[in-house]
């Protein structure tokens, strides 16, 4: 008995999860299963007619009229991916079998959805690539331009900002901000009326756009936004919210959603720790090279920038001087007013000496009441004597030590490359020394020694 051929029905096509897709040779839709519009978000009737190619992200159209192109030459499809928006503006991930029907002159293809794929894929690839980003990160700048070229590859961040918030100060900065109009808002405190301020103070993520609008509270719509999409999400530690990513954009082409929202807080925890990384490294580094209470170059890192001032000078042909300075019976602050107040006092010597410089030079302090000042790049000598003069004249303008007028009178010894040395160690022994003949002759004077001599 011969046994009876099937002939699906238009209806069993319909039950499947995947789409088919049949193409004409100029690419217009001309039939598609009732799975595309669960897919792509449109209906048939709005696909039948339409060029297949207008539903492609454009960044994938030239290599999908290749591979079509390639198809309808006979060859073989069986794996090719690419994207398209769906009707709602979200990206869909297809991987497509196709082949070319040359008797219907027709290119007939089954469309599968491999989004969740490519988005656990994707969301693998930004944690490394955020942890690998905090490992290399040589600084803030740096780590934060990586993460933002990261979150770029996850959704729309032409505009993207990172803020940080200092609980010490209770200040709100952006120390990375991109945006096509604006420029960085000023620091702010957590309690200003501002979106950033607003997920500081909340520690929740917040979501503005059309749609959203009308459900957020009241103080919250109130606040001024000028982009149309706005998406901030916290950065939340163990020490709380330590600050928050922000994405924004001002045309419809670029909108965030709740998956976008899901999307960055994914990313949020690891984003922050690897800035909390960034934060502690910069902290000791700051521990080893500078001083703690005046935060100037402390004896390590003054070394360090003589020995690159001192080979810049040989290759060059240049001078450079030190100025040696110690500040006349400071111990006698400290027995007086104590310790805190001469704490306090050399701060305030730091800020005046930092005053007296220009950026290229370095105010070091060596500890107790000695500093250092190199300067670099000066044609004569006079200009190391003019700035050892102005030095001196703004420490004897009076100090006020809580209340109490008092006044500083430095001995400042100065030596001079190559004149007095021709390294670091000949260079700081010399202004020493050339200090303490200062301070024997009374002090509040500046001394320049022919010859090395000893104290």
């Amino acid at each position: 008995m011969k046994k009876q051929s099937y002939v699906p029905s238009g209806d069993l096509v319909d039950l499947l999860l995947d789409a088919i897709c049949v193409v004409d040779k100029e690419g217009r839709f001309v039939f598609v299963s009732a799975a595309c519009e669960r897919i792509f978000g449109y209906t048939a009737e709005e696909m039948v007619g339409r060029n297949m190619i207008e539903l492609v992200v454009p960044e994938d159209r030239a290599r999908t009229l290749q591979t079509a192109s390639d198809i309808m030459a006979g060859t073989s499809k069986p794996s090719f991916e690419n994207r398209y928006v769906r009707k709602d503006g979200q990206i869909v991930h297809i991987m497509w079998s196709a082949r070319w029907s040359a008797d219907d002159q027709l290119r007939i293809a089954v469309a599968h959805d491999i989004s969740e794929r490519k988005h656990s894929e994707t969301m693998q690839a930004a944690l490394y690539a955020i942890s690998e980003a905090a490992h290399l990160a040589k600084d803030l700048p740096g780590l934060f331009e990586k993460i933002h070229s990261i979150v770029g590859e996850l959704l729309p961040a032409i505009n993207f900002s990172v803020a940080l918030y200092d609980e010490q100060n209770d200040q709100l900065s952006f120390p990375y901000h991109i945006d096509e109009y604006h420029p960085a808002p000023a620091p702010h405190k957590r309690d200003a009326a501002t979106l950033s301020a607003e997920i500081i103070r909340t520690g929740q993520t917040l979501l503005l756009s059309p749609e959203t609008l009308t459900t957020l509270p009241e103080h919250v719509r109130a606040i001024d936004c000028a982009s149309l999409y706005w998406l901030g999400v916290p950065l939340t530690s163990h020490n709380g919210t330590i600050g928050a990513l922000v994405v924004q954009s001002y045309t419809h082409g670029a909108r965030y959603t709740d998956k976008d929202k899901e999307l960055l807080q994914f990313v949020s925890t690891q984003v922050a720790s690897a800035i909390e990384r960034q934060q502690m490294l910069s902290r000791l580094q700051f521990m080893a090279q500078y001083d703690q209470l005046t935060r100037l170059p402390n004896r390590a890192l003054l070394h360090d920038r003589l020995h690159t001032a001192l080979t810049r000078a040989r290759r060059e042909h240049t001078q450079l001087s030190l100025l040696f300075l110690d500040l006349d019976k400071f111990k006698q602050v400290n027995d007086t007013f104590g310790h805190a107040i001469g704490d306090l006092l050399l701060q305030m010597v730091a800020n005046r000496l930092m005053q007296c410089i220009r950026e290229s030079d370095t105010v070091a302090r060596l500890g107790g009441d000695e500093f250092v000042v190199l300067l670099e790049d000066f044609h004569s000598p006079d200009h190391a004597l003019l700035v050892a003069e102005k030095i001196r004249l703004a420490l004897n303008q009076p100090f006020d030590l809580n209340g109490q007028a008092h006044r500083v009178l430095p001995s400042i010894g100065v030596a001079f490359y190559p004149q007095h040395g021709d390294d670091a160690h000949q260079l700081l022994s010399h202004a020493d020394n050339a200090m303490y003949v200062a301070k024997k002759s009374g002090g509040n004077c500046f001394q320049i020694m022919l010859e090395p001599s000893p104290r």
